[in-house]
């Protein structure tokens, strides 16, 4: 750990003697998550979003984050007999690339990038009723490969994302589970 922190402080030190263009903040926000099925009806779950992020360049950039953040699902059958709620508390590292436009302290920006997530903790809740078959329901994955796309705008050291993260990897085999959501954030630049 000690020499990722350094190498971390490393790279600030060199971008910032080199006049590079570098900026480092703190960020949340909510997000809505689902997660698709086959065979069942899903529903929404809104969760939060919290961590920090660093941006190197100035008209094209590269983002990398690391936040935590709460995401899941709702399902029930088509009559009703089934019900389930899950839900994951995740640690999610995006590596973005993006393209800022427009003046100096109103900046438009629009991202896309990979995303792996990790889930911290997992919990499920079935109705009383479930059946068998549909109690296997679940054998979530620790860790998913997913995709991030959107835009943005920093307003001074104000910045303020919305994004759509898709799954690329299934986050169970059960039913052909994929977790997709829409994250909306806001953070602050410390420089």
């Amino acid at each position: 750990m000690k020499k990722y922190l350094l190498s971390v402080a490393l790279l600030v030190a060199v971008c910032i003697s080199a006049k590079a263009q570098f900026s480092l903040g703190v960020k949340g926000g909510v997000n809505f998550s689902k997660i698709n099925t086959d065979n069942l009806n899903e529903s929404t779950r809104t969760g939060y979003q919290a961590g920090l992020f660093a941006r190197f360049g100035n008209a094209f950039y590269v983002q990398p984050e690391v936040y935590l953040s709460s995401t899941g699902g709702k399902f029930t059958t088509t009559n009703g007999d089934f019900n389930a709620k899950v839900s994951f508390t995740n640690l999610s590292v995006p590596l973005l690339l993006g393209h800022s436009f427009g003046p100096k302290n109103l900046n438009f920006r629009l991202m896309v990038g990979p995303v792996y997530t990790y889930a911290l903790s997992k919990s499920e809740s079935f109705s009383d009723n479930a059946n068998a078959a549909i109690a296997d329901f679940g054998h979530y994955k620790n860790s998913t490969i997913g995709f991030q796309a959107g835009g943005g705008v920093d307003l001074g050291s104000i910045t303020a994302d919305l994004r759509y993260e898709g799954g690329l990897t299934k986050i169970s085999d059960d039913f052909g589970q994929r977790q997709h959501l829409w994250a909306l954030s806001i953070g602050f630049k410390f420089f």
